[in-house]
């Protein structure tokens, strides 16, 4: 159907892969149904080819990945997408291509006899049933990963910096002396310990220097509260 095509195609922009290949779709790619949901990714579908075969379609790749979710009593090779996602980045001098199947019927025997290799994406093995633009954007999502090699964690910090220990510790120290003055440490057994707790929140919590500002503020605010 065409929106499935439209779908895809968002997938595959969403992941920077560019050509899409089209077996005797059912619909037209460039119909507005299909432009529609590519929500934006016209590109690939103004550049897709479509091919009256498979065999016609993947002719000049040098290696054909099948995603199916039944082996079909196939001899091949599996991976993982993440696995297939590595394998092609190690040889980029090789033409690789992925077959989907359609919507409603998956990959056929005579598809999938075709492939070197077939691609299976783990899943709750009692319900695996994933729709073509899923599965497209699933595989593209691995390789894209492996592609850009994303680092695992960031911290957003914007245009401010984080606080080094000398603008923390002043901090806590004009903090402890507001909490002093305001009785809070009446308990002398209990104040070494409160204090510690002070400094342990405020050191593990990566402050920032725009934090430590707005702190600063609070504690200005509530000392002229207090003397009104």
């Amino acid at each position: 159907m065409a929106e499935n095509i439209g779908m895809a195609a968002r997938a595959m922009l969403n992941c920077d892969i560019q050509e899409m290949r089209l077996v005797n779709p059912r619909e037209s790619h460039l119909s507005e149904k299909a432009l529609s949901a590519s929500s934006g990714a016209d590109i690939i579908l103004k550049n897709a080819k479509v091919y009256k075969s498979t065999e016609d379609a993947i002719a000049d790749c040098d290696y054909i990945y099948a995603t199916t979710a039944r082996r079909r009593g196939m001899i091949k090779p599996i991976r993982t997408a993440h696995f297939a996602a590595n394998e092609i980045l190690a040889t980029p001098n090789h033409r690789y291509g992925i077959l989907f199947g359609p919507e409603r019927t998956g990959l056929h025997n005579d598809d999938v006899c075709l492939a070197d290799s077939i691609i299976e994406i783990p899943l709750n093995p009692e319900h695996c049933s994933l729709n073509l633009s899923q599965a497209v954007l699933l595989v593209g999502y691995e390789w894209y990963q492996q592609h850009i090699n994303p680092s695992e964690q960031e911290f957003i910090l914007g245009k401010t910096t984080f606080a080094n220990k000398e603008k923390v510790v002043l901090f806590l120290k004009t903090l402890e002396k507001k909490l002093e003055t305001s009785g809070i440490f009446s308990q002398p057994e209990k104040k070494q310990h409160m204090q510690i707790n002070l400094r342990n929140i405020f050191t593990r919590a990566q402050i920032t220097e725009q934090e430590l500002n707005t702190l600063y503020g609070v504690i200005n605010h509530l000392n002229i509260t207090e003397h009104k």
